[in-house]
């Protein structure tokens, strides 16, 4: 069968550099980016307007264009959803239930993101296991953790054949920095060319998983085209690259930047959030039943970054 797209959220972080990858691999035609607040004007390619609060429109678009293979990225992350909880939950909750009501009547293949937000203060810290504590203390955890037991329940009910990645922290340099507790990572960059200085709101050694975003969109298309019986996880899988903390993110920087200097000014919000996930991911599970494999190190992710965000910016 042909394999065709409908993305909603396909101008976030993720979706930004996902629907480029499918027009790629699938074929311009076959990829339907649906677009919210931000549609880019010089988007090539299908696009459609449409929320995932807007159930009737995002299933008239499956029927028009015929497609099999649902992607809900739309999302609030971490420091946005403890700003707005209601929004956040609509979004990321009942948004996601909207899409597997879709699925399941017309029998489509859904992918849809969760994160290490769903561990929490209880989660074993290092190399957290697939299978372990999950006890979040943030909306974004609480909407994340919900929605994987929600994807599960719709696949060992109905059959909907939904498929999931925590993802980590991700690092890009095509969309601007947002409201999530990893994208500090993202400012330093900014920060450091534009002013050889960077006010962290975390402390020096704050380690948390995190990853490049080439990978963690090989990931997600590995996972959507794996064969059915290898997907032996129904909530989501645990993903994983490489830790860092900002001291050591700062160390990497002066490679580049021999000059740059990194001040500590904690956000207590965004701390908390930061201490209540895990340092790192025991990702063996997602390697064994669909062969993930992590391309990009600490190093060449730094490097790549802070090749891309100068030339965006000088």
């Amino acid at each position: 069968m042909n394999q065709k797209f409908l993305v909603i959220g396909a101008f976030g972080q993720i979706g930004s550099e996902l629907v480029p990858t499918l027009q790629k691999y699938f074929g311009k035609e076959n990829v339907v980016a649906v677009g919210h607040s931000h549609i880019p004007k010089n988007f090539d390619g299908i696009v459609e307007k449409g929320s995932v609060l807007e159930p009737k429109t995002i299933a008239k678009l499956i029927d028009k264009y015929k497609t099999n293979i649902l992607i809900n990225l739309a999302s609030f992350l971490s420091v946005k959803s403890e700003n707005d909880p209601e929004g956040a939950f609509q979004t990321n909750l009942l948004g996601l239930k909207n899409t597997l009501d879709i699925a399941k009547e017309k029998n489509l293949k859904v992918f849809w993101p969760s994160s290490i937000a769903v561990f929490g203060p209880t989660t074993p810290k290092n190399q957290t296991p697939q299978e372990t504590i999950i006890e979040p203390t943030t909306m974004y955890g609480v909407t994340k953790r919900a929605g994987e037991l929600l994807c599960q329940y719709y696949f060992l009910k109905w059959g909907v054949d939904v498929r999931s990645i925590r993802y980590p922290g991700l690092l890009d340099y095509k969309t601007p920095p947002s409201a999530g507790t990893t994208e500090y990572a993202k400012y330093i960059f900014y920060e450091g060319i534009k002013n050889n200085s960077y006010d962290c709101p975390l402390k020096e050694d704050t380690m948390l998983p995190m990853m490049y975003m080439e990978d963690a969109v090989e990931a997600t298309i590995q996972i959507i085209t794996a064969q059915k019986e290898k997907i032996n996880v129904r909530t989501s899988y645990n993903l994983a690259a490489f830790s860092f903390s900002p001291k050591m993110i700062a160390e990497e920087l002066k490679k580049y930047l021999p000059k740059f200097k990194i001040n500590y000014k904690i956000d207590p919000q965004i701390q908390k959030i930061a201490d209540s996930w895990p340092n790192s991911i025991d990702d063996s599970k997602a390697k064994e039943d669909w062969g993930w494999q992590p391309k990009f190190s600490f190093e060449k992710t730094i490097e790549i970054m802070f090749k891309n965000i100068k030339e965006k910016i000088q």
